[in-house]
């Protein structure tokens, strides 16, 4: 019987790559996608199709939008990236309705490609506090794609996976390291010196305290500063 197709959001960071690594250990039949959206460094799609090519998948689609002519974050602005942690609320890193916009894009490739399943990275537990991660959010798009796409109105349903939304980070780069994730590829960094992890955005302190908790080397470079 043939592999069941995915669409799989692939952003280059260690979720989307131990997502990656999962769908294909389930059996299907994997197509990425990512999206240049103005982020403030190309390095992320280097990275998504370095992690592609080690787990032997096709390149990346890559999709073009542009976030930045909408701004409100630290990742599409000139807004500085907070270093010493975040405080209450919903931080400056957030990019309003990326997720959103993402999964709109991946329900469409999966209509035209004959995929019913699109899995995507997020996470609940060790996350930034973005809306656009959490549980709820997945369930209400799953919702929604099966109201307003063809496939989920003639009867043959579409579904979100979120395999990593309640792992910690350390159960997430278990999981990984078990199906031969190289996490040496990945990048998650929110604001880079000199192609090196700064060490102290609130994206690196969750991914070193991952694998410190996974008791599993972090091969992460990080600059001088960090």
């Amino acid at each position: 019987m043939d592999a069941r197709p995915a669409i799989v959001l692939v952003s280059g960071g260690l979720d989307s790559a131990t997502v990656l690594a999962l769908a294909l250990d389930e059996g299907y039949a994997v197509q990425a996608l990512t999206f240049d959206y103005g982020q403030r460094h190309d390095v992320e799609l280097q990275a998504a199709a370095a992690v592609c090519a080690s787990l032997c998948v096709a390149p990346p689609r890559v999709i073009k939008l542009d976030l930045r002519a909408i701004g409100g974050s630290a990742l599409t602005a000139d807004i500085a990236v907070p270093k010493e942690g975040v405080g209450e609320g919903i931080p400056v890193t957030y990019v309003p309705a990326r997720n959103t916009l993402f999964l709109s894009y991946a329900l469409a490739v999966a209509e035209v490609s004959g995929a019913h399943d699109i899995f995507i990275g997020v996470n609940a537990v060790d996350y930034s506090g973005y809306p656009d991660c959490r549980p709820e959010f997945i369930a209400a798009f799953e919702r929604l794609s099966n109201l307003a796409t063809r496939e989920g109105v003639e009867g043959r349903p579409l579904r979100i996976h979120a395999p990593l939304i309640n792992l910690t980070k350390a159960e997430i780069i278990s999981k990984g390291a078990a199906l031969g994730v190289d996490y040496s590829l990945t990048h998650s960094c929110y604001d880079p010196i000199e192609g090196l992890a700064c060490g102290r955005c609130d994206s690196c302190r969750l991914r070193r305290q991952g694998f410190e908790q996974a008791g599993i080397k972090d091969p992460t470079r990080y600059s001088d500063s960090a």
